[in-house]
């Protein structure tokens, strides 16, 4: 059966597209009528569009797609994601309604990303088929554990012997003006659980109890007294932060048995994140020999170094905008720390002032506009 219509409407109105991917309601992690409409969308102007859904429970599954057009080089890739943060209650209007008033359209994910997506799909109406390789890499699973996401895409271009040239992530970089600010690359994120065990007893008994708390405290406050480093040109420095301690002891006169605590870095091109974490388990074992540290690499800092690529978005931000945007690495991670090992990835996208909140929103003229400069920035890629 083919996808349904978008709503009666030309793939070529980039606002009506967006408003159409709105109202398809997809919390991560999405499938189905997201999906839908993106499909209905492209291949009326000719795209091949790869589906498939991928993953169980709890992380799963999740659908993605692959969509492609034209042949040989170079490959100009788009990736996004579909999947949107729950909308949270207040709302002035349904979250998923698309409702436009005051040339802004509201609705989850108007910003991170549909509007960018939408965008995206109606400049590639305006660049001919024969001039290159075009392709959207689209996911359901962003803003979740982004395990069957992005990475499941990249396994399954790596099947079909599909290898971009670039890759433009179209994530909401712009901070007060579309076209301000542009993403070469972003730091690491690594998550780390401490549990640091002792033997619970009476307060008044102490010699008959092990407290774990003071040996958790000390080494936490060794790894507080870290400095990873003093930034780099394009880093700003590596930071840990302790984001959640925890014992558990409902009772005034009791030694607990357990005391655990989580810890968050955000690292630079400096560190890897598996280094991370054996450098705080080295630390915590000098005061908890028994206790057990787990890491979890959520992604390792990338840059895409200032070039031609670079240089071509800038270009056409300042050709429909008249800014030149910055070049910045600020920012948590997004899916473009999978992308940047398969070529050189720049993050562009509409202003992310109302990204996860109540009433997010974006501008009908930021939605044009953005389809001008994904369409210019195609031109030149083509035109070498």
């Amino acid at each position: 059966m083919p996808p349904p219509p978008i709503r009666g409407t030309s793939v070529a109105d980039v606002v009506e597209l967006t408003k159409a991917l709105i109202a398809a309601e997809s919390v991560t992690p999405a499938r189905g009528a997201v999906f839908d409409v993106l499909e209905a969308a492209l291949r009326p102007i000719g795209f091949a569009v790869d589906r498939f859904v991928c993953g169980e429970a709890p992380d799963g599954p999740v659908e993605n797609l692959i969509a492609v057009r034209g042949t040989g080089g170079p490959h100009l890739a788009f990736a996004g994601h579909l999947d949107v943060v729950p909308p949270g209650e207040g709302w002035s209007a349904g979250p998923f309604s698309g409702e436009e008033r005051n040339g802004l359209v509201y609705g989850r994910g108007a910003v991170d990303m549909k509007g960018a997506i939408a965008a995206f799909a109606a400049a590639c109406a305006e660049v001919p088929a024969e001039t290159g390789a075009l392709s959207l890499l689209i996911t359901g699973d962003e803003e979740g554990p982004a395990v069957f996401g992005t990475r499941a895409i990249i396994d399954r271009m790596a099947e079909r012997g599909l290898a971009p040239d670039l890759c433009l992530v179209g994530e909401p970089t712009s901070t007060t003006r579309l076209g301000d600010m542009v993403k070469i690359g972003r730091r690491g994120s690594v998550n780390i659980w401490i549990e640091v065990t002792g033997h619970q007893g009476h307060v008044a008994y102490p010699h008959l109890a092990d407290n774990p708390i003071p040996r958790l405290v000390a080494a936490l406050a060794e790894i507080d007294a870290l400095v990873l480093d003093e930034g780099t040109y394009w880093f700003q420095p590596s930071n840990i932060e302790t984001t959640d301690l925890g014992v558990g002891n409902p009772a005034t006169n009791v030694i607990p048995g357990r005391a655990t605590a989580r810890l968050s870095i955000r690292f630079n091109d400096r560190h890897r994140g598996e280094a991370l974490v054996e450098q705080v388990r080295t630390i915590v074992a000098r005061h908890a020999p028994n206790a057990n540290v787990l890491g979890r690499v959520s992604g390792e800092a990338f840059l895409t170094p200032p070039g031609d690529f670079s240089d071509r978005i800038a270009a056409a931000i300042h050709a429909h905008t008249g800014l030149t945007p910055e070049l910045s690495t600020t920012g948590g991670t997004s899916d473009a720390r999978f992308l940047s090992r398969l070529c050189p990835t720049v993050e562009f996208g509409l202003l992310n002032a109302t990204m996860h909140k109540l009433d997010e929103a974006v501008a009908v003229a930021d939605l044009r506009t953005l389809q001008a400069i994904y369409a210019t920035l195609a031109r030149s890629v083509f035109a070498g």
